[in-house]
């Protein structure tokens, strides 16, 4: 964590947080839910020891960037218009970046690079694929029919009431549930039954995540709520007929892909056969490779981390 710096930057009408360290071309780092800039602790320290300039903001909503207090103030066309105007700060003159996305900060990242591919180099993206769009389906309710009510994707929906419930739990318990819980597995949440724990059952922490990791996100979700978070979930059937306009568009952005064998996205309907059978290729023509870890789960930049930064700079250190 030595020598990250902080700063707040103002991007499209917001004031957004963001971290960074190095000289040297900029990579942008996106995370996801329930995460922050500091998911990245591990890579900002490496790239930057590799002569890379890493840069990672809080997605709005998040952390100490802003948050909006509409819902619709979190379609992928604010956060796109967030990370162009961060784009514009960080690397001025129209000079091209590399990114890196990991889960909802990944299809933030596919987004990016389908809007603003003349300012993207290349791409390392971890746990969701790029997910064809175009037609006015109902998301929420093909998941909600798939997997039922209590699938925390349709839990999420109703403004207020998932808040209330993680009030109740606490931030804390919440940080860890999900931080423990994302493997192959399902999360289902039970109205007034939480992740199904009794209460202050103690949870057993990865080693790779610390009490003291713990304790900054507690503090940042509690500084901030969850509701900014949660509006992305929210804005998952308007993004889809809002993005109509590109259906059948192609990613055209050297891209490398890593999931985890263990990610529930993994075993999301279709995703195992769209990565295998020619879906991905065929939608991410410039798609140079992708890795399957063994034995890992959804948190695959935490868990993994030095693996995978070690990903990273292989594929970005060939442009």
């Amino acid at each position: 964590m030595d020598g990250i710096q902080h700063r707040i930057v103002k991007v499209n009408g917001i004031n957004m947080h963001i971290a960074e360290k190095g000289q040297g071309p900029v990579i942008l780092f996106l995370h996801g839910f329930p995460e922050l800039w500091y998911s990245w602790r591990h890579q900002i320290t490496a790239l930057a020891s590799l002569g890379y300039r890493a840069v990672a903001p809080d997605l709005r909503g998040f952390g100490d960037t802003d948050a909006p207090p509409e819902v619709t103030s979190y379609t992928c066309f604010h956060v796109i218009g967030d990370l162009v105007g961060l784009i514009d700060t960080v690397a001025p003159s129209d000079e091209k970046v590399f990114v890196v996305g990991h889960d909802w900060g990944a299809l933030m990242a596919w987004f990016l690079c389908l809007f603003r591919p003349d300012r993207i180099k290349a791409l390392v993206n971890l746990s969701v694929v790029f997910n064809p769009f175009g037609s006015n389906d109902n998301l929420i309710e093909a998941l909600r029919a798939y997997y039922g009510d209590n699938y925390y994707m349709c839990r999420f929906q109703k403004p207020g009431e998932i808040e209330a419930e993680f009030a109740q739990i606490g931030t804390e318990t919440v940080i860890k549930e999900f931080f423990t819980f994302w493997t192959g597995d399902r999360i289902f949440l039970p109205k007034g039954k939480g992740f199904g724990r009794p209460p202050n059952t103690p949870i057993a922490l990865p080693s790779w995540l610390s009490e003291e990791d713990v304790k900054y996100f507690t503090t940042k979700f509690d500084k901030k709520g969850f509701t900014g978070a949660m509006n992305y979930y929210r804005n998952i059937n308007l993004n889809h007929e809002l993005l109509a306009p590109w259906a059948g568009s192609q990613i055209q952005i050297p891209t490398k892909f890593i999931i985890g064998d263990l990610d529930m996205t993994y075993h999301m309907p279709g995703v195992q056969e769209y990565i295998h059978k020619g879906g991905f290729k065929r939608d991410v023509p410039l798609l140079e490779k992708v890795v399957i870890m063994e034995g890992v789960g959804h948190f695959i930049n935490q868990g993994k981390s030095n693996e995978i930064s070690k990903h990273i700079y292989d594929f970005f250190n060939k442009f």
